[in-house]
């Protein structure tokens, strides 16, 4: 038996084999798009199949503006094996416009003496090879 390896973890980028497939085309027309519950009107990012607040399948579409504040951030230096080439980088939660809050790397055109809590940043599709997208935060 071939031990297990953790070579890929968290390199698994969005693909469009899952209930959520309408998000990869949001991301690669370079929008954010969360979805929202027909129910309870819960918004949810990363989009969802289904409503975590009520347990409805019944959820639609709502385009986002990626606006966003920093809420907090850490600095990664000793980054896990997928990760190990890309360190030092920075993971960040910010609170969307709309409300929900969402984890992802930032961008590391922030120079890290620029970061500070509570400063204004938009959420970003990024294109990567093999035709992978992912979203980082950015300045606007």
């Amino acid at each position: 038996m071939k031990p297990m390896s953790f070579e890929r973890f968290g390199k698994i980028s969005y693909v469009a084999e899952t209930k959520t497939r309408e998000f990869i085309k949001y991301l690669e027309e370079e929008k954010i798009a969360a979805t929202q519950c027909k129910k309870c009107q819960k918004l949810h990012f990363p989009p969802r199949a289904d409503c975590d607040a009520c347990l409805s399948s019944e959820m639609e579409w709502a385009p986002l503006s990626g606006k966003c504040k920093l809420i907090t951030y850490t600095n990664v230096h000793f980054a896990p094996t997928s990760f190990r080439y890309d360190a030092p980088y920075t993971l960040a939660v910010a609170q969307l416009k709309e409300g929900p809050l969402v984890f992802a790397p930032l961008s590391k055109g922030i120079p890290e003496n620029e970061v500070k809590i509570g400063m204004e940043l938009k959420l970003t599709p990024v294109k990567m090879m093999g035709d992978r997208i992912i979203y980082e935060i950015r300045k606007p």
